[in-house]
Order: C-alpha cells, then sequence, then structure tokens
C-alpha cells in the first residue's frame, strides 16, 4: 500500500495527501475503519475518501480497504470475526451457548487430532530433564503459569520464565540451559515474537524445546523438538484458552500418571497445603483459639446480677 501511495502522490490532491498520510502514519486503524469514520477521523468528506481510493486504482473505499487489511490478515483476524459476528442480532444466552459450544468444538478437535507418539514423546520429554524452564507472553503468560503450578509436585526444577522482566529475563535464564534440560514454550495467534525468539535461541543452543502452539504453520511449531497441538477458534476473541488449559491439564495428568512416586507426591502436596484448607482440623489449630467451634468452647458465665 506504501508503495502504491508512492506512485501516485505527485497526482494527488491536498485532501488526498491528507487522507494518504493518515494512512501510512496509523494502517491497522485506518484498515479497520468504515469510510464514514475515516473521512471524520481525517477531516475530509466520504465523497473525498471514496475518490482518495480511486485514485489508487481501486474501485472504491471496499476494495481499497480490503487490500489494506490483507497486510494485516493474521492480526486483525479476531477483530473482522467480532465485527462480523455484532452484525448479527443475539441474545445474551445465545452467546453463553454458542460460546460454549465453540468451546466443546475445540476441545474435541483437539482430542482427535492428538498424536499418541508425541504425546509420549513429549511426557518423556518432561520427566528426563534436568530442569525445565515454561515461556509464554501476553495471555500465553496465564496458561504457562498453569502448567509450570501443574508440573511443579512431580518435577524437581520447573521455573516460570514470564516476569516482570518481561522476555530479558527469559534469556539470561537460558544461557543457563543446557542439551539436558527442556524449554517448554507456549504460543497462539496472535503469536508473540519474544516467545517465538527464545524458543529459536534454546533450540539453536541445543536445547531441547517442547511447543504448545495451534498448527503445522505457526511459526513455534518448526523451532519444537516435539509439538502438541490445540484449536483455539474463537468468535469473540484471539484465542478460546479453554482447549489450550485442557491440553496443559491433560499432559500434566500423564506426567502425574507416569511419574515416580506421584502418589508420595500428591500427598506431600496435600500436606502442605492442609492448614489452609478451610474447615480443615489443622486449619482451625493453625487459626487459634478462636476458629474452635463453638459447641466446644467453655462458655463464659453471665455476670450475676445484682440482688
Amino acid at each position: 500500500m506504501a508503495q502504491r501511495i508512492a506512485r501516485v502522490l505527485p497526482t494527488l490532491t491536498r485532501s488526498h495527501r491528507h487522507v494518504a498520510d493518515y494512512v501510512l502514519a496509523h494502517p491497522l486503524q485506518a484498515a479497520t475503519m468504515p469510510i464514514d469514520e475515516l473521512a471524520a477521523t481525517v477531516g475530509v468528506s466520504v465523497a473525498t475518501a471514496n475518490r482518495f481510493a480511486r485514485a489508487l486504482e481501486f474501485d472504491g473505499y471496499p476494495q481499497f480497504r480490503a487490500a489494506l487489511v490483507l497486510g494485516f490478515e493474521t492480526t486483525l483476524a479476531p477483530v473482522e470475526k467480532l465485527r462480523h459476528k455484532l452484525e448479527r442480532s443475539a441474545t445474551v444466552g445465545d452467546v453463553f451457548s454458542s460460546a460454549l459450544a465453540g468451546i466443546q468444538r475445540n476441545i474435541e478437535c483437539t482430542r482427535q487430532a492428538l498424536d499418541a507418539h508425541s504425546c509420549e514423546r513429549a511426557v518423556d520429554a518432561i520427566l528426563k530433564a534436568r530442569r525445565i524452564c515454561v515461556v509464554g507472553f501476553g495471555s500465553s503468560s496465564w496458561l504457562a503459569g498453569l502448567l509450570q503450578r501443574s508440573l511443579d509436585p512431580y518435577c524437581d526444577n520447573v521455573q516460570l520464565l514470564a516476569s516482570i522482566e518481561s522476555s530479558s529475563f527469559g534469556a539470561k535464564a537460558l544461557t543457563r540451559l543446557q542439551p539436558s534440560d527442556l524449554l517448554i514454550a507456549i504460543a497462539y495467534p496472535r503469536y508473540l515474537a519474544d516467545t517465538v525468539l527464545l524458543a529459536r535461541r534454546a533450540r539453536e543452543g541445543g536445547v531441547p524445546v517442547l511447543a504448545l502452539t495451534d498448527r503445522v504453520t505457526s511459526p513455534l511449531a518448526p523451532l519444537g523438538s516435539v509439538c502438541l497441538y490445540a484449536q483455539t477458534d474463537s468468535q469473540y476473541f484471539a484465542n478460546s484458552d479453554a482447549s489450550v488449559l485442557a491440553l496443559i491439564e491433560a499432559l500434566c495428568s500423564a506426567v502425574a500418571h507416569r511419574a515416580k512416586d506421584s502418589v508420595k507426591a500428591a500427598t506431600q502436596v496435600t500436606e502442605s497445603v492442609l492448614p489452609w484448607l478451610y474447615g480443615s482440623h489443622t486449619g482451625r489449630l493453625r487459626a487459634g483459639a478462636d476458629a474452635v467451634p463453638v459447641s466446644r468452647r467453655k462458655r463464659a458465665r453471665p455476670p450475676s446480677k445484682a440482688r
């Protein structure tokens, strides 16, 4: 689009140049705007905005906008899906039902597409690793935290690289990883470059990478020693995280099933959190006398009334 504008720039009117300047400075916003909104933003008429599109050798504004969207096809996909969805009337109940049905489809498609050999290799890689680092940024940082939490009882050293220091912390941690370690990288559309970069650095350093992503065309897929895929289609968001969470829970369930002394590990976790569980006997003892049930307290006698 920038090349097309540069080619016709000498022939553009002053108003058309204002539109061109805005499109070049804010291509993403321009790609999402209907013609009346763009015209109002730039301060020109709708007719001028339409003539600008024709000056760029498009049939009209819809064709211009469609061409502009192509440059952001992956990035804008959730916006376009949401726009399409909002054009149709629906009750709140309809949205609930549709969203839950979509989650169900994603999980079922994820289950059907599972490769048993890849699942075995993923579990083996986790249990053999001396140290495990988990990386995921954006919405995947929450998923990475859940994965780290679920693996922790069964693996001696699981570290989450998503911190307040962001990717620079992960970059420093990667320098200490060895081929006997494992990096688990999580990335779904819209893929964040930091996750892909750290996975590439790990792979180049000889560190095996377990990739959790959505498809073989993902930029993370070629970097994975093993890949597990989850379908994440959503009509309202960039991704539906529910199927990824289901895949993570399935992976950690398989690790728990295969790990040595998993019952002992689960018992230790239960014992460690028992004092903090509401209603437990040890919880009442930890809280002190105030937590002892009223029925077991020695009731104080009311003061006698003066006769």
